[in-house]
């Protein structure tokens, strides 16, 4: 492993470290890659194919500053991918303009499409960086499309911001604890799966203190940092008096709930909560109910935390779902570039795409807020060291929130706080996230009371 050394609380070295077990390379257009047999898929470990010298990347494209955004446009997760195409399409005319006063030079914007695949997402950075010559990455999404991202940002020696994934499973999405290496190019802007702990709890207590909470985690990535003892349920759970009863993970897509139904009424499960899919929370909830068990609440975040495509149909119509809550038209903030609210952002997308507003609308704004303030702010925005150095250093009010990239709670990560929510239809209208719980966000009123059984 090569030396590193802190930089403004990011790492950064200009060697790319060794990693054995490889094949020989191959050339994907301008860059040299090499096959990683180690777990069966393609890692994009690339090297420049010609010398740059001072950190800047070589491209095909030398006309200026460029942010380029690896979007899920296609796949299963396309739909929470659409408010960063909109941001995309609404920001550019803004930064290609520049911004007096700022230091901010014209900024092109161009994306590539992840289809929600790892490989396909490695791909996107490799072209942004190799066709369309990027000074800096941005992503979002979920548990197969960020770590690739991540990954090939590391590799290439692109600066990087994510964002809207827990920032545990960020970090050891690779399964590795601690990372076997340091992030050096890239950053994130979310909350912990302790965060998402501390809210599910605090809902859990409005109905009553001291429960017996069933878990209903599947036995993949996502589940273990769920069920970790540092970092995710257990340690908040027992901190605030609460049993967790976790029968083992189920494999995905499930068949049969039973032996999780049983265990849970063998010990009295008032309370289950879940990251499970809508589709695996809809036979869990039917199978429930056949052998009589009845949750007065169930808290489940993933999928949940936006609205579900047939709400009327998909098996959940009447069940009593908390959620989490990141963002919402009435959290009170501004965008750094504009001073567009909150408020003015969500209408704006319902205007101009015809759908309500999603969570990931107001991180995907903060992304190009963060993105384009490292440019302005970077003493040689073509420089790739220099660039990220002024993510590590940032400290910036976006319209997701207050980012600080010094304060932790680990190196290239800024925290966002987190809210609880439930999902309330009201007559015929779509469902709606009411807010019932924002103690960590003491701007934000809530507007509903949490719903639960009897």
């Amino acid at each position: 492993m090569t030396a590193v050394r802190y930089a403004g609380g990011g790492l950064h070295s200009a060697e790319v470290p060794h990693v054995s077990g490889t094949q020989s390379p191959f050339r994907v257009g301008g860059v040299v890659c090499q096959r990683d047999c180690r777990k069966g898929r393609l890692l994009q470990q690339c090297r420049r194919t010609r010398g740059n010298g001072g950190g800047r990347v070589a491209s095909r494209r030398t006309d200026g500053l460029c942010v380029g955004a690896v979007v899920a446009r296609t796949g299963r997760s396309a739909r929470p991918g659409e408010p960063l195409d909109y941001v995309l399409d609404r920001l550019a005319p803004h930064l290609a303009r520049g911004t007096d006063g700022t230091g901010l030079r014209p900024v092109r914007l161009a994306r590539r499409d992840s289809r929600c695949e790892a490989d396909g997402a490695r791909r996107a950075v490799a072209e942004l960086v190799r066709d369309e010559g990027a000074s800096v990455v941005v992503a979002m999404g979920g548990g197969a499309v960020l770590p690739a991202v991540a990954e090939a940002c590391e590799v290439l020696g692109i600066p990087c911001v994510s964002t809207v994934f827990p920032w545990h499973a960020y970090l050891y999405g690779g399964g590795a604890e601690p990372p076997v290496r340091p992030r050096r190019w890239t950053y994130h802007f979310a909350w912990g799966l302790d965060d998402i702990a501390t809210v599910f709890a605090e809902m859990w207590e409005r109905v009553g203190s001291g429960r017996t909470v069933g878990a209903l985690w599947n036995d993949g990535l996502q589940g273990r940092l769920l069920r970790h003892p540092r970092h995710g349920f257990p340690p908040v759970a027992a901190a605030r008096g609460h049993t967790l009863v976790d029968p083992g993970g189920y494999r995905e897509p499930a068949a049969c709930f039973a032996s999780h139904i049983r265990r849970f009424q063998e010990t009295g499960v008032e309370i289950v909560t879940s990251a499970a899919t809508v589709e695996d929370l809809a036979l869990f909830h039917r199978q429930a109910g056949e052998a009589g068990l009845r949750p007065r609440l169930i808290t489940c975040s993933r999928r949940l935390t936006c609205p579900r495509a047939n709400a009327a149909t998909d098996g959940l119509r009447g069940t009593r779902i908390a959620t989490l809550v990141y963002w919402t038209p009435r959290h009170p903030f501004r965008s750094s570039l504009d001073g567009t609210t909150a408020q003015q952002l969500a209408r704006d997308y319902r205007r101009a795409t015809g759908r309500l507003w999603l969570q990931p609308l107001g991180p995907a704004h903060a992304l190009l807020e963060v993105a384009a303030h490292a440019l302005a702010t970077a003493p040689d925005p073509t420089d790739r060291y220099a660039v990220a150095a002024a993510v590590a250093r940032m400290r910036l009010d976006t319209i997701a929130g207050p980012l600080d990239f010094t304060a932790g709670p680990t190196p290239n990560v800024a925290l966002l706080p987190l809210a609880g929510g439930q999902w309330r239809r009201r007559h015929d209208r779509a469902p709606e996230l009411a807010l019932v719980t924002t103690t960590r966000l003491p701007g934000l009123a809530p507007d509903a009371d949490l719903t639960v059984g009897l």
